[in-house]
């Protein structure tokens, strides 16, 4: 266990990291946020990289902030893959094993060939990492990292630099191995569909501070605050602020609205309403859905997604998520339809979440 007690840091009177509390435990600890959110500071500072202004790292009961990383059970891999390139594979994946620990050398061959099968790694261990894939050469890292069986292993966005197709590889089979690992795992990402894809604890951070612990579908079925919500979704969720007057939820502009079930429970009151854009929609199939009007800004073409980036005189901006690729052209007048049973309710003053969608709802059902 590693826990991160009232963890601060300021650079040049710049706040990085705020009151940060935090229990890592045994397996999988996702942190999940944008670019700047906090995440490599924060793990430096567990692996000792780096010390904190304020607050103290404790391992398994003992204060260890202020011990070097040399002299902590740790591994690290970065976004940058870093490989030796005058060595083989075998002799990347070795170099930690003949520097910290006494093998003899079948030993030493075992631990590697693990480390390497793991990874898919066999049939390239007498090359050097220039003979290899960017995929490849970051398989050639995390092995490096995975063979100690440290206590603590970190992984800094390792899959970022990689085409699509690596990246959902290796996710699968980073993720077996993390389940199969006894040690605490931090893995940091700024894409929300990676930490879905990964599971595990997510911790959602945000501007130095953690916004919200728990599962990542936790996170993102029900965030706790509106923040919370733009920050665990890409592209983010849509935020219109709304009055629930009599019954009725009415929307900038005064269109009123009959407030769906899941939403009695709110009060008469200001709130903000929470929409994710896949749920928005083009068409109308059911007839049952509210119709906005507005002009195309701009059209996100993904080759999977279209994101649309509408500017709505009732509702400010919107951004629809269309599955595929669709050709719209900038200026055109667009209806958006919004099913009243997908929106979330958070409180106008301080973002907490009043109510939530049903899942089947979230998931397009």
């Amino acid at each position: 266990m590693l826990e991160l007690v009232g963890i601060e840091k300021v650079v040049d009177v710049e706040p990085w990291l705020t009151s940060v509390d935090l229990v890592l435990e045994r397996g999988l600890n996702v942190l999940a946020g944008p670019t700047l959110a906090g995440k490599t500071t924060l793990m430096r500072i567990a692996a000792g990289l780096d010390t904190p202004t304020a607050g103290s790292v404790v391992a398994n009961g003992e204060d260890v902030t202020r011990r070097s990383v040399r002299d902590r059970d740790v591994a690290f891999v970065y976004q940058e893959f870093v490989n030796y390139p005058s060595m083989t594979v075998f002799e990347n994946i070795a170099s930690p094993l003949r520097r910290r620990e006494r093998l003899s050398s079948s030993e030493l061959r075992q631990r590697v060939g693990e480390a390497a099968e793991l990874l898919a790694l066999g049939p390239y261990l007498d090359r050097r990492p220039d003979e290899l894939s960017g995929g490849q050469q970051q398989r050639v890292a995390i092995a490096r990292a995975l063979v100690r069986e440290t206590s603590l292993l970190i992984l800094d966005e390792p899959l970022a630099n990689l085409d699509y197709k690596l990246r959902e590889e290796l996710r699968e089979e980073l993720n077996r191995i993390f389940v199969e690992r006894d040690s605490v795992v931090i893995y940091s990402t700024s894409e929300p569909v990676e930490a879905l894809t990964l599971g595990g604890r997510t911790v959602v951070m945000h501007e130095g501070a953690i916004l919200q612990v728990g599962p990542a579908v936790e996170a993102y079925h029900r965030p706790a605050t509106s923040q919370v919500a733009r920050v665990f979704s890409d592209p983010p969720m849509n935020l219109l602020r709304c009055a629930v007057r009599h019954g009725s939820i009415v929307l900038p502009g005064g269109i009123e609205v009959p407030r769906p079930g899941h939403l009695v429970g709110v009060d008469d009151t200001e709130v903000i309403l929470g929409l994710r854009p896949h749920l928005i929609t083009v068409a109308d199939p059911d007839g049952g859905a509210l119709e906005v009007g507005g002009e195309l800004l701009l059209a996100e073409l993904t080759g999977s997604a279209t994101y649309l980036h509408v500017r709505s005189g009732e509702s400010g901006s919107l951004i629809a998520e269309l599955p595929g690729v669709h050709s719209h052209s900038i200026g055109e007048h667009l209806h958006l339809y919004i099913r009243p049973e997908s929106l979330y309710a958070f409180a106008a003053d301080d973002g907490r979440l009043l109510a939530s969608p049903d899942q089947a709802v979230l998931s397009g059902g």
